[in-house]
């Protein structure tokens, strides 16, 4: 077993240090900030010649302009706009090198942080990292800690100092000895949860990538292109970010569903269609299958979930008794598109009784507009339309779904059919005869061949 704390430190020489200029850098400085424009024999800075052509070209390349070497509108542009300190060219080790041993990684503010709004920025920001990778990121308040947050001025003991408002607003370490992972936040800056100053989400989670040992992408999409963008997906990962983090993690170290998809014993909490795309839920993760373009954010495990085709809403239930450390009852979100639409409700909205505290699984029927939630033994069958339980329920899976005989993990309804999950094994119900015409494994929903 892995152990269960990590301990992330860093050298100075592998610094990642996010600098987001607003202030103008002449060109000739900003080649040689980011992409090492040498300077002539007396130490001063090369302004023509084969070298600086070279180097815009470089440049140019990196964020996908026509490479001629000339300072044209598009390339002053992009030269003009914020971003990180980090060079685009750089012998970094990054994912097939630095990385954090253990995927238990503790963090700590060193300095006593009364926003509770900063707080829950900075948590969410590691989020954005923990879902995708599977690492656990756990506060601490009284002990040094893997990556240390500090929201400091000017100068601070790593010379890498600050600069007042509006010039670099942070910087972060690679994982390694001493430093490692410890990140600074210029407290002298303008930190908002929005577009206005500097989104303090948006800013950490990109350090919190270099922390974990991420380099930059030359990708316009990724949280881990050089420059500043507010304007990201909810959960601010693109496809190339998490596959980066997982590349760099998964592989070698974390025992997510994503090693173990293929064993014979797999299960799932809850299934659900959302528009063309499938969600398998586990734990606290999900992997999407088909076509999905959906991304939606919920802190704690989901336990069932079902669609509804003419509202575009998924509905997303917890059934358990924990969420976020606090004591809950049953809850639900819902969700269109990638926005979570307000506050999590009671599963008492649907009609339920108060003795009822968890689900199992549900699962949507177009034709009928009905949703069947299914608990234990026993079901209920909602009605959409008239948004009240259909008379005479709950009745005994076992004497509607003949075949389906003990307690169902999730279900979902595709074409006819309800596709019940019993532990490793898939059930497919005809829903029209009333019978089950296939059995094969859960596993097998993921690119497995396993069959039964």
């Amino acid at each position: 077993m892995l152990s269960s704390l990590l301990i992330l430190q860093v050298s100075l020489h592998s610094m990642f240090s996010l600098q987001l200029l607003f202030f103008p850098l002449n060109k000739p400085d900003y080649l040689q900030r980011y992409y090492h424009l040498e300077r002539d024999p007396l130490g001063r800075m090369k302004r023509s010649g084969a070298s600086f052509t070279s180097k815009v070209k470089d440049m140019q390349i990196f964020f996908g302009l026509n490479a001629t070497g000339i300072l044209d509108s598009d390339t002053l542009g992009v030269m003009g706009s914020p971003r990180c300190g980090v060079p685009d060219v750089e012998e970094y080790s990054h994912i097939q090198g630095t990385r954090w041993k253990r995927n238990v990684i503790t963090y700590r503010y060193t300095r006593d942080l009364t926003r509770s709004t900063v707080d829950s920025l900075i948590d969410s920001a590691f989020s954005v990292w923990a879902r995708a990778s599977g690492l656990t990121f756990v506060r601490l308040h009284g002990r040094n800690a893997d990556i240390m947050v500090e929201f400091v001025t000017f100068v601070h003991g790593d010379l890498y100092p600050f600069d007042g408002p509006r010039g670099t607003l942070a910087h972060a370490f690679g994982p390694g000895l001493g430093v490692g992972g410890d990140t600074h936040f210029d407290d002298d800056e303008r930190w908002t949860a929005g577009d206005a100053g500097f989104n303090l989400r948006v800013v950490a989670a990109h350090e919190f990538g270099h922390a974990l040992g991420l380099k930059h992408s030359k990708n316009p999409e990724s949280l881990m292109f050089p420059n500043y963008r507010t304007n990201r997906p909810a959960n601010l990962l693109s496809r190339e970010d998490i596959a980066n983090i997982r590349a760099l993690y998964n592989d070698s170290m974390i025992g997510l569903q994503t090693r173990s998809e293929c064993a014979p014993d797999m299960t799932f909490d809850a299934v659900t269609t959302v528009g063309d795309a499938t969600f398998f839920f586990r734990e606290r993760y999900f992997d999407r299958c088909l076509h999905a373009q959906y991304n939606f954010e919920i802190e704690t495990s989901i336990h069932a979930a079902f669609w509804i085709p003419r509202r575009s809403t998924a509905y997303l239930i917890h059934g358990k008794c924990t969420v976020l450390k606090s004591l809950l009852k049953s809850m639900f979100w819902t969700v269109k598109g990638s926005l979570v639409k307000g506050k999590p409700r009671a599963l008492t909205h649907f009609g339920f009784p108060a003795w009822v505290q968890d689900v199992d699984a549900a699962v949507h029927i177009v034709k009928t507009a009905r949703t069947l939630f299914f608990m234990h033994d026993i079901y209920w069958s909602y009605n959409e339309n008239r948004k009240v339980m259909d008379f005479g329920y709950p009745k005994y899976i076992s004497e509607d779904f003949p075949g389906i005989n003990t307690t169902v993990n999730a279900a979902f309804h595709k074409e006819g059919f309800i596709y019940f999950f019993v532990g490793p094994q898939v059930y497919k119900f005809d829903y029209t005869q009333k019978h089950v015409v296939g059995v094969e494994t859960a596993n097998s929903w993921l690119g497995c061949s396993n069959t039964v």
